[in-house]
């Protein structure tokens, strides 16, 4: 396809999925692109079950802070992720251009450092994001920490 057709393309899609299509990290140079793109209207975006590993998502994470980013949905279950990635994602939940409100990092490595610096980042101000999956029994203790944060902020230090 010529890039004049990604282009036309880019102006209409808001929902992406590419899940389980044998993608790499340097595969999300292209996606992330397309999420800077100032034409780039996508919303919804699923790259699950592909081999991403954490330069993926360091991609990926630079593109979301982007202002033209539109971005609120992003699925990466089972990308082979470590707790790295977890630190690039804490930085677009800690940004203010982030629009992110649900983010799925379920069936991968990220283990409690991992977990730790997300958790960071859900404590921000500028973290809009209301769903959080891990796929684990963490899972709870985030969605309450959602849950508390948004309907009880009094109740809930940082």
């Amino acid at each position: 396809m010529s890039k004049n057709g990604c282009v036309i393309i880019q102006l209409f899609i808001t929902l992406f999925r590419l899940e389980s299509c044998n993608l790499t990290g340097q595969s999300c140079e292209f996606v992330a692109s397309t999420l800077q793109s100032s034409n780039s209207r996508l919303i919804d975006l699923d790259m699950s079950w592909n081999d991403l590993q954490d330069s993926g998502v360091k991609l990926l994470s630079d593109a979301l802070k982007s202002p033209n980013c539109q971005l609120k949905i992003l699925r990466l279950a089972g990308c082979y992720l470590t707790g790295q990635s977890c630190k690039f994602v804490a930085s677009v939940l800690q940004s203010s251009n982030s629009r992110l409100i649900e983010l799925d990092m379920s069936y991968n490595e990220l283990q409690d450092s991992g977990v730790k610096l997300l958790s960071d980042g859900l404590k921000k101000q500028n973290c809009q994001l209301s769903k959080l999956r891990f796929g684990s029994q963490m899972c709870f203790y985030y969605v309450d920490l959602i849950h508390m944060r948004y309907n009880h902020p009094s109740q809930t230090s940082y």
